[in-house]
């Protein structure tokens, strides 16, 4: 297997675990990216807009490695759910996902040699309806404020919520890695 170093541009231990399973050779570098996105782009085009965004910060300090940079948002009812601000907006975010189907998308920037390879994956997540007290006693014991839609699929609210997941559960934690790894394996093709 040939795939470079891998610059990891995201303070997501939950990405970076999934690299380590995957047994790729990675180093975590950070910059402050403003997330902000134009209006009338579709949840998708918003995934991969940030992703890209974030690689744009770091093109002119990558060398031979790659540098990957992932955005996670929960869409339901045709809102974009990101992270959520506070305990409250937490609870009113998966009050809003209880007892209902919504998508989890990930887009995926892959910055090599000057070139942007983006792409995306959409899950779609069934939860079963949660009570208030399962909800305000997952948001106190797991501080769910840099999850978007306010919860971990890993974690207690996704282990007794979700009923069943259609797509990449790796997407839903927060990285999707079967494309990641078929896009990395063909970087030099």
């Amino acid at each position: 297997m040939n795939i470079p170093k891998i610059i990891l541009a995201s303070k997501s231990p939950r990405r970076q675990e999934l690299l380590r399973l995957m047994d790729m050779e990675f180093e975590v570098v950070l910059k402050d990216v403003d997330e902000s996105y134009p209006e009338g782009l579709t949840p998708q085009e918003v995934a991969v807009y940030i992703a890209r965004k974030k690689a744009e910060a770091f093109d002119e300090t990558v060398g031979d490695e790659v540098m990957l940079t992932a955005d996670t948002i929960v869409c339901v009812d045709g809102l974009i759910l990101g992270k959520p601000e506070t305990p409250a907006h937490a609870v009113e975010m998966l009050q809003m996902l209880s007892g209902k189907v919504h998508k989890v998308i990930t887009g995926v920037c892959l910055l090599y040699k000057h070139k942007y390879n983006v792409f995306f994956d959409v899950s779609e997540v069934f939860f079963r309806k949660l009570t208030l007290d399962e909800i305000s006693s997952y948001v106190a014991q797991y501080n769910p404020l840099d999850k978007a839609g306010s919860y971990g699929i890993q974690e207690r609210i996704g282990l007794i919520g979700i009923e069943k997941i259609s797509g990449s559960y790796t997407n839903v934690v927060g990285l999707p890695t079967e494309k990641l790894y078929a896009q990395l394996v063909n970087l030099n093709k």
